[in-house]
């Protein structure tokens, strides 16, 4: 008979997609709809998100909404008036994309009433994920599905337990957009311990070039930890503070902080010439659109390279 091995960490089947946020950099476009439902060639932004964690094993999704983003419900939703007229008309391909998103997974939602920051955000998700670990999937950042990150995370976790993180490698000029990591090597190449965490530090007070990306496998002690945080940097109760605290404490208690360093291809939706680079890396590779874009940047490119130049 098999016996339970107690030391090894609970599997994490959960993911928690903050999507509450006002999304003020795409505005005007965002003043009528959410800034995750932005088309990223076919598909809205956060659909991507969602399809990500469920290849990754988290079928059950909690999206963390606001006030006015109705339409991000809809679209996880059965539309059967639509259905049935694809359906007549014989348009199997569209009727397909129509359905997959409403049969991604398990898809739950809760209100964050204030824009209190991602620390409360996370809060919110406190009485859906329970006594469990979880994943927190920003909406509005986008991991290329080659270079799928989620399984490295958890291989970690399952190694040293507690939180892991995702990392990533940024110019000494943009360090102040992000939260910032101090971090040592483990035996692992790409695999760090983390043991400081800054919210968007001045410049010249860097502890590295490492950023953390949106995606987290987080311990529920963070949830303890967040009820105690004090609002920081912008006001706003700051997930960055928190994990941080999870990083000193001890391993029995929840706590202890690995990273991995993550160097795929990421796209910020949320950032305009980011949310156009990924329209046009993932159009381009789209088996459709690919060979005629291609074509028109080529001739569009030779074009107004030119006349720039003048």
């Amino acid at each position: 008979m098999a016996t339970l091995d107690t030391n090894s960490p609970i599997p994490v089947t959960k993911a928690v997609i903050p999507a509450a946020g006002l999304g003020t950099r795409f505005l005007p476009a965002t003043k009528a709809q959410p800034k995750e439902m932005l088309p990223v060639v076919d598909k809205p932004a956060i659909q991507y998100v969602v399809e990500e964690a469920v290849a990754a094993g988290l079928s059950d999704v909690l999206i963390i909404n606001g006030r006015n983003k109705h339409s991000i419900e809809d679209h996880f939703d059965r539309v059967p008036d639509l259905e049935a007229a694809l359906e007549a008309k014989g348009d199997v391909s569209r009727l397909a994309s129509v359905i997959e998103s409403t049969e991604l997974g398990q898809v739950h939602y809760v209100r964050q009433g204030e824009p209190l920051g991602l620390g409360h955000a996370v809060l919110c998700a406190r009485a859906h994920v329970g006594n469990q670990p979880f994943a927190v999937l920003l909406g509005d950042d986008l991991i290329d599905v080659r270079d799928a990150v989620l399984p490295a995370m958890n291989a970690v976790r399952e190694e040293h337990g507690g939180s892991v993180l995702c990392l990533m490698e940024v110019s000494p000029q943009n360090v102040h957009m992000y939260g910032c990591a101090a971090v040592e090597p483990t035996d692992v190449d790409g695999v760090v311990r983390v043991t400081g965490l800054v919210e968007k530090p001045p410049a010249g007070e860097e502890p590295s070039n490492l950023v953390v990306i949106g995606r987290y496998l987080i311990d529920p002690a963070v949830f303890d930890v967040l009820e105690r945080t004090k609002p920081g940097r912008g006001g706003e109760i700051q997930l960055t503070d928190a994990l941080l605290e999870l990083a000193t404490m001890p391993a029995h208690a929840g706590g202890g902080v690995h990273a991995v360093i993550f160097r795929g291809r990421r796209y910020d939706t949320g950032d305009k010439l980011s949310y156009l680079k990924a329209n046009v890396i993932l159009a381009s590779d789209d088996e459709e659109l690919g060979g005629p874009l291609l074509d028109w940047l080529s001739e569009f490119v030779a074009q107004k390279r030119p006349s720039q130049d003048n």
